[in-house]
């Protein structure tokens, strides 16, 4: 029943992007300059409310726009209505709608999809990972010099050693590509994907990373912190990889040299 309205939710939510995608519609600034939400953000998240709370009208909701909408019940549904915003507020078709369902603290259920490239990334836990119904698993490279890598930077920089630009120069100095896309969610899932090896972000929301990370952990690769332990969507800092690469990229982002 959870998986059926997640993915009734999703699209739901999906629905309302491609309504608004290279149209007309408000755009207004949050906490900082280009931090943006559009009305499409606020149509995706209200739909996706509606399809959530006509199922189960007692589970806690967290959204980005809206918060925290908290119930006794120990099911959470954690939204990002829109990952991707700036890119999509611009007509560039790399962006998503993400929905975790985490219980009883565990993220048991995680999708993305983005409509533009009619790509359906789902994870369940225990279960696998899934690109529009087809197995995926993360790359096999071992080598981080070999490696391609995906990042995003902050709305505020992070003036901290080892911060976002000065872990970029470091690693494209050494001739490693690492892509900037604008969506956490789907960096996860190119990871989780094999597209990329490595993803790593120094200051993400739970909504960004929340169904991304089941993703890429049941696609066989390792999540943690910037530090190695336990990935929780709840604090800033993130590496997902194959597994293969990830101590040798964490090293790096903890002043470790290549």
């Amino acid at each position: 029943m959870i998986k059926s309205t997640l993915l009734q939710a999703i699209q739901a939510g999906a629905t309302e992007l491609k309504k608004y995608f290279n149209g007309t519609f408000t755009i207004a600034s949050k906490a900082t300059l280009n931090d943006l939400v559009t009305e499409a953000d606020h149509a995706s998240e209200k739909a996706i409310f509606s399809v959530i709370q006509n199922n189960h009208p007692d589970h806690f909701i967290l959204s980005e726009e809206t918060g925290a909408m908290p119930t006794a019940s120990s099911t959470k549904w954690i939204i990002d209505p829109i990952d991707g915003t700036i890119n999509f507020a611009n007509g560039i078709p790399i962006c998503c709608v993400s929905i975790g369902v985490e219980q009883e603290g565990k993220m048991i259920l995680g999708a993305v999809y983005n409509p533009f490239m009619n790509e359906m990334f789902i994870a369940e836990r225990g279960k696998g990972a899934t690109l529009n119904d087809q197995k995926i698993q993360v790359s096999n490279k071992s080598d981080l010099l070999s490696s391609c890598l995906v990042t995003g930077f902050p709305y505020q920089y992070l003036d901290t050693e080892n911060g976002p630009l000065q872990i970029f120069e470091k690693l494209i100095r050494k001739a490693i590509p690492v892509r900037r896309l604008g969506s956490a969610a789907l960096d996860l899932c190119w990871t989780a994907a094999g597209r990329f090896d490595g993803f790593y972000e120094h200051k993400l929301q739970a909504w960004d990373s929340a169904a991304g990370f089941l993703i890429v952990e049941e696609a066989g690769g390792k999540v943690t912190d910037l530090k190695g332990n336990p990935y929780s969507p709840y604090q800033p800092g993130i590496i997902a990889t194959n597994g293969k690469i990830h101590t040798s990229l964490q090293d790096v982002i903890n002043g470790g040299s290549l």
